[in-house]
């Protein structure tokens, strides 16, 4: 099977032919059709986990994927061949399956039907951006009539935190590029601060003197750089990327929670239901086919995407 693969340490990622992988029980062997793109792609690729989690190589990209059923392990019994499936794979050692594959093997309990609504391109954006929206909108626990600033909402997690947020009666901030603004406001954004001009603290101060409820921060990895002064005292801060430090947020005045995502069957399906009824928009900005992928994954390390990344994959 053609996969976008690290060989070996060190190496930078190359479209190779690797043999597919066989079933085994607790699995489901997936012919992918589409693999969404997420920036822990490149963390893989650069081989920042190698010294976290043991790697067996080569090592194929890719955690999120949309394709059919090709083959079922013992213990399976909740899909079947030839079904139409939403799929991902944990960071679990040893880190060494992906997605950016024609093939996929993933185990059951990351494998869910795909609704007939939906795109296999639409469902391969959904798994791991999706599960990172709701577990960080659940972690600062909104009420209705509050106020809540996304910092780096342009990318696949900040447009469904969006909406998320928004369903909830929420009032939602967001920062993005001018060129954004305007798409991020049909997802639900009250007011977009471009994170080009002046620092953001000063600009949702001036527009909110008495700070917002809450702040989820998907875009900076120490606290220092978080923009603590845009939250109320007592406010909640929710970091994906584990910035919440604990001695700096309660200096603040504030509670923190780095988030822990679960792109779990059961949260993957429900987003699948409520993308397929139209009640929560997919957007996927950019359709790559599998030779190009790198192209996408460097469009995610400038910090560029506006918006899912999604490779297709040909039989």
């Amino acid at each position: 099977m053609r996969a976008l693969n690290v060989p070996a340490a060190g190496e930078q990622p190359r479209l190779s032919d690797l043999p597919t992988p066989d079933v085994t029980p607790d699995h489901v062997s997936i012919r992918v059709k589409a693999a969404g793109l997420n920036g822990f792609d490149n963390a893989v690729a650069a081989g920042m986990l190698v010294e976290m989690v043991p790697h067996q190589y080569p090592v194929v990209l890719g955690r999120d994927a949309a394709g059919v059923v090709e083959a079922v392990g013992a213990g399976v019994d909740h899909v079947a061949e030839g079904d139409d499936v939403i799929a991902h794979i944990v960071m679990a050692p040893p880190i060494e399956a992906g997605t950016l594959a024609q093939y996929a093997l993933v185990p059951a309990g990351r494998v869910t039907t795909k609704p007939a609504e939906l795109t296999f391109t639409a469902a391969a954006a959904i798994p791991l951006a999706g599960a990172a929206a709701v577990a960080a909108v659940d972690a600062i626990d909104p009420q209705p009539g509050q106020t809540v600033l996304i910092n780096g909402a342009s990318g696949g997690v900040g447009s469904f935190a969006i909406q998320l947020l928004a369903s909830r009666g929420v009032t939602v901030l967001a920062t993005g590029s001018a060129e954004d603004a305007d798409r991020l406001t049909t997802l639900g954004a009250r007011s977009v601060f471009d994170y080009t001009g002046s620092p953001i603290a000063e600009q949702v101060r001036a527009a909110y003197p008495d700070g917002v409820d809450a702040l989820i921060d998907l875009v900076n990895y120490t606290s220092a750089s978080l923009p603590l002064d845009t939250v109320r005292k007592g406010g909640k801060v929710a970091s994906t990327m584990g910035a919440a430090e604990d001695e700096t947020i309660a200096s603040a005045g504030l509670a923190g929670v780095n988030v822990l995502v679960n792109p779990s069957r059961e949260v993957v399906a429900g987003l699948a239901t409520e993308a397929a009824k139209g009640a929560l928009q997919v957007h996927v900005a950019t359709v790559l086919p599998l030779d190009q992928a790198t192209e996408g994954l460097g469009t995610i390390a400038a910090g560029q995407a506006h918006g899912k990344i999604v490779v297709t994959v040909d039989d």
